[in-house]
């Protein structure tokens, strides 16, 4: 994939440069398995071999992102109860009824803030963005989210990949590498945590049928003896 996406992106220059670049992330956006990250990096690539401007492909990579996110977020609210009740269409397959049950526990849970999360986890990426449309949050509140998330990644790659041009391959695998690491940790964190809470709703029982059964077992209280007629 990554070799596809370099001899789409590397023979490109000036204006199809960033066409190419808009149109890789707008696809992104939709849901299909294209690498966001190493697309942003081909874009620095581009500026470090001189054939795009550097603050020209950040707007570009910025841009590409909310317009392809905006676009799924707009058809979960058009089409987002349909798809979850029948599994059917291209979205179907990308948006499955299960993978929409978490995210509105996550939405029940985190509020608004998880599509902001959500732009760090490619999983549930488009999933969420979908979702969010389908509850009725407002695009206002989404592309603000959105924006954070995406001004804090787009312009980060595209400017690794204008620096480090030159080692193009070692970068995109310690940032693979890096990303692999991250989900682990979170993975990890993710059972610690549901262990955690597992305990802690056993350890709760168990107090309270402790409590339930001490009170099941303590003497009734002596009545006290009536008074004796004068």
């Amino acid at each position: 994939m990554d070799s596809f996406l370099f001899s789409l992106v590397g023979s490109t220059s000036g204006v199809f440069a960033y066409l190419v670049v808009f149109g890789i992330l707008f696809i992104c956006g939709l849901g299909l398995p294209l690498p966001e990250d190493v697309s942003l990096i081909l874009g620095g690539y581009l500026v470090h071999d001189g054939k795009a401007r550097l603050d020209l492909m950040m707007l570009t990579g910025y841009l590409g992102i909310i317009v392809g996110d905006s676009m799924i977020f707009f058809f979960g609210r058009r089409v987002g109860s349909k798809v979850g009740a029948k599994p059917t269409g291209f979205f179907a397959r990308i948006v499955t009824p299960e993978k929409r049950a978490r995210v509105e526990q996550l939405f029940k849970k985190h509020g608004e803030k998880i599509v902001m999360i959500a732009r760090f986890l490619p999983g549930v990426r488009a999933v969420t963005y979908f979702t969010a449309g389908s509850v009725g949050m407002k695009w206002s509140r989404f592309a603000l989210y959105d924006s954070i998330a995406a001004l804090g990644s787009a312009p980060i790659f595209v400017y690794l990949g204008f620096k480090f041009g030159g080692e193009l391959d070692q970068l995109i695998g310690a940032i693979k590498r890096g990303q692999r690491n991250v989900l682990i940790a979170l993975v990890i964190i993710g059972v610690v945590g549901f262990l955690i809470s597992r305990w802690r709703a056993k350890r709760e029982q168990k107090l309270n049928e402790e409590a339930l059964k001490a009170a099941q077992t303590a003497p009734a209280p002596s009545e006290p003896p009536a008074p004796s007629a004068s």
